[in-house]
């Protein structure tokens, strides 16, 4: 990887903090009738030693995703979010708004319309830049980065939410990283970027999802205000504190991959030894490496359910398992369903009463390692 430049600073000094060897897309969901084997493409991230962002070290796949449902947590979180920006006085009625989206689906445009704000047309300038986990998705960190600062009129705020990358190496997401996924900011890291665009921090905001994201707020330097609050700071000490720009910290991604890997394995060869049927739900793109690291088939997993239309009828990528529609919960009436998102696990519980009501229970992937 010595020919590699950092995605947002361009230096060529760091190193892969994590390779998950050969994987298939996680975005290309086969139909039932293509047999494969599907295309699998090297899996590895790289820390920068100089703006210390860690990046997806290379991805020759094509963005093709079908589009899945958005998670109620997801919806619920905008809706605090935009609530708590509104409380710190930061969202002027009559405002000029410009949105970048993530892929994923969901969108703030329609609670920021609530609140009085206006969307503006590309490539027009607005009073509030919002970006809600689209960024990570540019191959070319630095120009995402300047294009968003660009759109920020003069006196005007740009909000940048993202997945913490010390919520990842913590928790143990190691399949967060996945190919079409190019950034995992530290607060550190995605500050030294704003840094860069000629923009400065002045708050921010954290959330449970995911297990911790944050929002960003940041203003351009030139508006002449207060640096960095309290919250921006405690932030700034929590990555010092922990080291989240040093490849030894990142690096322990790679034994919690094993292990939650060999974790999911043991326990559906359990379940299946116990006479137990057990169905996936969500066929997300984090659940795509694990169960190709685990080396789960249909044998073990006989099917994923999913809401989204768009995957079912088609198979998890580099396994036979199928995608199905939430009937199955109640065709099949499985013991367990084993969970694949977390921040899902209210809304199935809620969703599929029927599951516990049958004795039945729902198990998260995540915690099994």
């Amino acid at each position: 990887m010595s020919d590699f430049a950092c995605r947002a600073c361009r230096c060529t000094n760091g190193q892969i903090v994590l390779d998950l060897g050969l994987q298939p897309a996680s975005d290309y969901f086969p139909g039932l009738d293509h047999g494969g084997p599907d295309p699998e493409y090297p899996l590895q991230m790289w820390l920068c030693s100089t703006c210390g962002l860690a990046q997806l070290a290379d991805d020759p796949t094509v963005p093709e995703e079908p589009r899945g449902a958005e998670p109620a947590a997801l919806v619920e979180q905008a809706m605090d979010a935009v609530g708590r920006v509104a409380a710190a006085g930061l969202l002027p009625d009559g405002a000029g708004v410009a949105e970048y989206g993530s892929p994923h689906g969901g969108s703030w445009l329609g609670l920021l319309a609530e609140r009085g704000l206006k969307p503006v047309d590309e490539p027009d300038l607005a009073d509030v830049v919002v970006d809600c986990f689209g960024m990570m998705h540019a191959a070319d960190q630095a120009a995402a980065m300047a294009e968003r600062a660009r759109r920020v009129a003069d006196g005007g705020l740009l909000l940048l939410q993202y997945h913490a990358l010390d919520t990842i190496v913590r928790y143990g997401q190691w399949n967060a990283l996945r190919h079409g996924h190019y950034a995992y900011y530290s607060t550190s890291a995605l500050i030294s970027m704003l840094g860069m665009a000629g923009f400065t921090a002045r708050t921010a905001w954290h959330f449970d999802l995911y297990g911790g994201t944050v929002l960003l707020a940041a203003q351009p330097d030139t508006d002449n205000r207060a640096g960095p609050d309290n919250a921006v700071r405690s932030l700034l000490a929590e990555d010092d504190r922990i080291g989240v720009r040093s490849a030894a910290f990142v690096a322990r991604l790679g034994l919690d991959a094993q292990a939650k890997a060999s974790a999911l394995h043991s326990y559906l060869r359990a379940e299946q030894a116990a006479g137990r049927t057990v169905l996936g739900y969500s066929a997300a793109s984090r659940a795509v490496a694990l169960l190709r690291r685990a080396g789960i088939d249909r044998s073990l997993l006989p099917a994923v359910v999913d809401a989204s239309p768009a995957k079912q009828g088609r198979r998890m990528p580099g396994t036979d398992i199928p995608v199905v529609g939430p009937d199955e919960l109640s065709a099949r009436r499985p013991d367990t369903v084993v969970l694949f998102l977390a921040d899902l696990r209210a809304e199935v519980r809620t969703a599929f009463p029927e599951i516990e009501a049958n004795g039945g229970r729902w198990v998260d992937a995540e915690s099994l390692g």
